[in-house]
């Protein structure tokens, strides 16, 4: 027994510490390599706008250079069709973002004839192929007759855009609305806020971060979509159809400095909202217990 006692421990099998290693670490490396794998290619498109080629071929090293940076708009039609697509991006963020809210409270506060098939008929537009979304659209606003109804091909493309991004809006806000709680707008109706002002004052804040969400969401589907947009564009050429084109004859650095500028602002965007939810969900100080009554009242 004495022997026994004064060996000590056995030491654990090579195996056993390898599983240890990896039950800690395998998690943590995981992560790195995804995000090491999703960005990637954000960071080639950042690196090589600052590529300095001979000629419009942008898909070697040459040299650092910021003269792109400098003239992101040096390419002839360029600002064009970035204007296009911003605004078109823009106009149906809002429309979408404005509709898909509604369907959304309406989806979830209220029980109606036909909302069964509603909520199926609004993810059809997520689990259709584009392609056949954009070949249906364009043999619609074909039969129906483009030159009397619709002047310009901006119109066709703005209305295909909302179409498809009122589906990511809905899911986007009615997951924030799976866990309102109801009791505050019940509060607030108790104590005299009719339902305009109960809406305004406390629905809107707190379903804010989701509808924030679905606009960004809509907003970069949007501005980079390409299958939908080329089959109702007919002659108005938007961003990702610039870049289609020039592929052919070769990307120049100017695509590339836009492009990481849309990242950087969707990214600075997402960081300010989650800066404010944050701050706004931060608990109040509690009171000092040193105050008397007439501290805490002035």
């Amino acid at each position: 027994m004495t022997a026994t006692s004064s060996a000590g421990p056995r030491p654990r099998p090579l195996v056993d510490r390898i599983a240890r290693v990896f039950d800690r670490y395998l998690l943590f490396v995981y992560l790195v390599i995804a995000v090491v794998y999703l960005l990637l290619p954000v960071v080639v498109m950042a690196l090589f706008s600052f590529n300095d080629p001979p000629g419009k071929s942008n898909v070697a090293w040459h040299g650092f250079s910021l003269d792109a940076w400098f003239d992101p708009f040096g390419v002839p039609g360029l600002f064009d069709v970035v204007r296009t697509s911003f605004l078109v991006a823009f106009l149906s963020t809002m429309a979408a973002t404005a509709l898909g809210t509604l369907i959304a409270l309406a989806l979830v506060r209220y029980r109606f004839r036909g909302s069964s098939s509603t909520n199926l008929l609004i993810f059809l537009p997520m689990a259709t192929p584009e392609i056949v979304l954009g070949a249906s659209l364009l043999t619609l606003f074909v039969a129906i007759g483009q030159p009397p109804f619709f002047p310009t091909n901006f119109v066709t493309i703005l209305i295909a855009h909302i179409m498809f991004n009122i589906s990511y809006v809905v899911v986007t806000v009615r997951a924030r609305l799976a866990g309102f709680d109801r009791h505050l707008e019940e509060a607030a109706m108790d104590l005299g806020a009719n339902e305009w002002t109960t809406f305004w004052r406390v629905t809107f804040p707190m379903i804010l971060p989701g509808i924030m969400a679905a606009a960004l969401l809509a907003f970069s589907l949007s501005i980079d979509d390409y299958v939908i947009t080329s089959f109702t564009a007919g002659r108005t050429s938007t961003f990702p159809i610039f870049i289609w084109g020039s592929a052919r004859v070769g990307v120049p650095v100017q695509v590339n400095v836009i492009g990481t500028a849309f990242f950087l602002i969707a990214v600075g965007f997402v960081a300010v909202s989650t800066i404010l939810q944050a701050r706004a969900n931060r608990p109040l100080p509690a009171p000092r217990p040193d105050l008397d009554e007439r501290d805490v009242r002035a």
